[in-house]
């Protein structure tokens, strides 16, 4: 039984005719592509090829194209739209482009910026990035290896509460880093609101003064769940304008509601 003839059912039925007070059917979308203004690098498009992928959507293609433009960039697409090359796209060609440029992502759990760092090394092959210069920062990271870390880490994936507690208090040791940190990459963005939200817009206002004494400017990149808000919701939580790129171009099935 698929969806239309069970709300059919639903709405016979004696027991429930009454009880549905709205449906909404969102059609099924194809996919639409978008143009780079330049293109990438080519050991990167060769391994995008390699996975598979020949085109961007439109919305990955705005987002690297307002990025290289220098704009702060807020991605407001639904889950499973493709954001996270949004991101690790303009990131890799910086570092392919100036080996000493650097990026901090900042994901709202351990677990998020595990799996992010996974799909990362999927993409950044050695020939890209070499090893160990991606990784994760946070509280199960061995105190072995933070040293080897703060000194050769490119990209650095780590949460708002370990940048509070164990690297903005520490800049000192962490000066490579902050002289060279070209992007600040904030995923999942939505669930900062409140008074958690709060917080973090002044830990990222701190995380700015300090680029500010190295020397740095980043450029900020914020991905959201789809929000009624994003131009506004970035603007606060980093302190900056934003463009905002919410113009989906994945594709998806029908869906009913």
């Amino acid at each position: 039984m698929n969806a239309d003839a069970f709300l059919h059912h639903l709405m016979s039925s004696p027991d429930y005719e009454n009880q549905i007070v709205h449906v909404q059917h969102i059609p099924a979308c194809e996919a639409r592509f978008g143009q780079l203004d330049m293109p990438l690098p080519l050991a990167l498009e060769a391994r995008l090829e390699s996975l598979g992928i020949s085109s961007l959507y439109s919305h990955q293609a705005m987002a690297v194209n307002l990025t290289r433009e220098g704009r702060n960039v807020m991605v407001a697409t639904p889950s499973a739209s493709g954001k996270t090359m949004c991101y690790n796209l303009p990131v890799l060609e910086a570092i392919l482009s100036n080996r000493t440029s650097r990026a901090l992502y900042l994901f709202p759990t351990k677990a998020l910026a595990q799996d992010q760092l996974r799909t990362l090394k999927e993409l950044a092959v050695p020939d890209i990035i070499g090893l160990g210069e991606s990784t994760t920062f946070d509280g199960d990271t061995p105190q072995l290896e933070r040293a080897d870390i703060k000194k050769k880490a490119r990209i650095i994936l780590s949460n708002p509460d370990m940048l509070h507690v164990g690297i903005l208090p520490n800049h000192k040791s962490w000066a490579r880093l902050f002289r060279q940190l070209r992007y600040v990459v904030i995923d999942e963005a939505h669930v900062y609101r409140g008074v958690f939200g709060s917080h973090v817009a002044n830990v990222i206002r701190r995380l700015r003064r300090v680029c500010d004494l190295y020397g740095a400017k980043p450029q900020f990149i914020c991905c959201s769940a789809t929000i009624a808000n994003p131009q506004e919701h970035a603007g606060k939580l980093v302190g900056l304008p934003f463009e905002v790129v919410d113009d989906e171009g994945s594709p998806h099935g029908g869906r009913s509601f």
